[in-house]
């Protein structure tokens, strides 16, 4: 938010500045606004029990992670992680969300352990395993270095 209104003021800053600022151009300026903040709104996601919820701008998306059936991670570079569920729902998100917020991943582990279980996640295991990996380093890295440690 703060970084959009910093462009609209920079923008009508410099419209006013050089004497050609107009109620057009200060629509396009705060179109241009609009479009800067919707490019930089970050995903909102929440996990509870059993369910994992990403909201963006226009959308939410919701899964079940009990009863996950495949787990796909697209990208190396600008990664994200599609989760389906039994029921058909899909779900894409930044698995750097997760690496930053162990508790979502807690989350999300417990539910994919309970998948694992009743037998529903046929495809994916691998990933997570993968993604759990990174995230136990970080979560390690972090320990060490708010103890003094490293």
């Amino acid at each position: 938010m703060g970084c959009a209104l910093a462009f609209l003021s920079m923008a009508l800053l410099v419209d006013y500045d050089a004497q050609t600022l107009t109620p057009p151009r200060a629509l396009l300026w705060l179109v241009l606004t609009a479009l800067v903040f919707t490019i930089l709104l970050p995903q909102r996601v929440t996990a509870g029990p059993g369910w994992l919820a990403v909201r963006g701008l226009v959308r939410r998306q919701t899964v079940r992670t009990d009863a996950l059936v495949t787990v796909r991670q697209y990208g190396d570079i600008s990664a994200h992680l599609t989760l389906c569920d039994a029921d058909g729902r899909r779900l894409e998100l930044d698995p750097r969300i997760l690496v930053a917020n162990p508790l979502l991943w807690h989350e999300l582990d417990t539910g994919v352990r309970r998948s694992r279980q009743r037998g529903t996640l046929r495809e994916g295991a691998d990933v997570l395993e993968q993604l759990g990996h990174q995230i136990d380093d970080a979560t390690a890295q972090a320990v060490l270095k708010a103890s003094g440690i490293s």
